[in-house]
């Protein structure tokens, strides 16, 4: 067993054929208990790495069954940025470019066939959270797979309304699930402005969820292995991300 903040959870390290690889993922659920409603947890761009087991664990201790995948499998079956190192950002820049919404839409349908074949998870009830690079792949994964995605949070998501064929805005009209984007107000990456187009375009599809401006914070609050981490943004982050999975996956609150 590992430590969350909830129920007992069990994890473990899987290894999920893909048609382009092998998707070393990361697994964590209930200690015990009926079974449990998926959740994607899509990596930011530093890889799959202690910090997100820990937060995929918390995750797993409110009641859901989280599969955290390495996205960069494709090229390397494992990475994690070394914040001091110069060499290691770059190669983080490397991988980044080979990874896009399209295919993290595929490895989603790979995750969901797994969970399909776990008599211990219920994919009917699936939610999706993003972080940096991730956030557009939860928008994305929302729409790729409507019928069972309930439930998408992006954390200062990148690339959400860009001038671009796959721009995850476009797809808006395709979700049928409740989405919740977070964006901070300091961002280099994320510009206010394409927050705001990406807010317009929600609201002329009349998708259902919202926006937050996480007022005076910046690029990576919610993460305490970054320099702008923010205690009480982190866990405002929680609460909204409890709050969305909460009322449409288990359909009961998240004291998170």
């Amino acid at each position: 067993m590992v430590p969350s903040m909830g129920l007992s959870v069990v994890d473990d390290h899987l290894e999920i054929e893909t048609d382009e690889g092998v998707m070393g993922t990361y697994s964590v659920r209930p200690a015990a208990g009926a079974r449990s409603p998926l959740v994607l947890f899509l990596m930011d761009a530093p890889g799959k790495r202690p910090l997100l087991h820990r937060m995929a664990a918390r995750i797993a201790g409110w009641g859901f069954h989280v599969l955290l995948p390495n996205l960069y499998y494709r090229s390397t079956p494992e990475f994690e940025l070394d914040f001091s190192s110069r060499a290691s950002f770059e190669r983080m820049r490397e991988l980044m470019t080979n990874v896009g919404n399209a295919m993290v839409g595929r490895d989603a349908g790979t995750l969901i066939e797994y969970a399909d074949g776990d008599p211990s998870i219920d994919a009917s009830r699936i939610g999706v959270v993003g972080y940096c690079m991730s956030g557009p792949f939860a928008v994305w994964a929302a729409a790729e797979h409507a019928a069972r995605v309930r439930a998408a949070a992006s954390f200062y998501g990148v690339r959400l309304h860009v001038d671009a064929k796959d721009s995850p805005h476009l797809r808006l009209p395709e979700i049928s699930g409740e989405i919740y984007v977070a964006a901070a107000e300091h961002d280099d990456y994320v510009p206010l402005d394409m927050v705001d187009r990406f807010e317009a375009s929600m609201q002329e599809c009349e998708v259902r969820g919202r926006v937050e401006r996480y007022w005076g914070k910046h690029h990576g609050f919610a993460f305490s292995d970054r320099p702008q981490h923010d205690q009480r943004s982190e866990d405002r982050h929680w609460r909204a991300l409890g709050d969305l999975f909460g009322r449409n996956l288990l359909e009961s609150p998240i004291e998170p």
